[in-house]
Order: structure tokens, then C-alpha cells, then sequence
């Protein structure tokens, strides 16, 4: 899944916007679905999708995993223009 087609999904859009505005928070698929207001299965697949979209960094533990945004600067910058124009004026 490319950075485009992540921005296609609602689910993906929400956990993005929401790591994007709390940059240095560390949270599990339970908490993040709390967040986002979705299905904990469906946010822990999309949670997935961006550690490979490298959007998401995954700190694996025995009992949960917890997933904080990419320190990426570019990749920040990139992701802040496309969250501005999705936004509704």
C-alpha cells in the first residue's frame, strides 16, 4: 500500500490524522481504536499497513504491540500537506 492509497481509506485517514496531531504519543490497537472510533480488528490491520508504509514505527512487547508516528521529517512534511487539502475548509 503506497502513501496515495492509504489517503483513499477512512480508516487510514483517521489513525494518520490522529498520530500526526499527537506525534509523540505511543499507543496499542486498542487505544488507537478508541481514538479513531473503529472495529480494534480493523484498526490493527490498518495500523499494519503503515509500519510497512514506514508512516508508523511498531514496538513489539510479548503481551501487545504499541505504535508510535515516523520520525521522518520529509515524510511528516508530506503527510501535513496532504492532511491540510483532505480537510474540509
Amino acid at each position: 500500500m503506497d502513501i496515495d492509497d492509504i489517503f483513499r481509506s477512512d480508516i487510514h485517514c483517521k489513525i494518520v490524522a490522529f498520530f500526526h496531531e499527537n506525534q509523540a504519543s505511543i499507543d496499542t490497537p486498542r487505544g488507537v481504536a478508541t481514538w479513531v472510533g473503529e472495529e480494534r480488528s480493523k484498526v490493527k490491520l490498518a495500523l499494519e499497513d503503515l509500519v510497512k508504509a514506514r508512516i508508523l514505527v511498531a514496538h513489539r512487547a510479548t503481551s501487545t504491540t504499541g505504535y508510535s508516528y515516523t520520525s521522518d521529517s520529509k515524510l511528516i512534511a508530506r503527510i501535513g500537506r496532504i492532511l491540510k487539502k483532505l480537510k474540509p475548509a
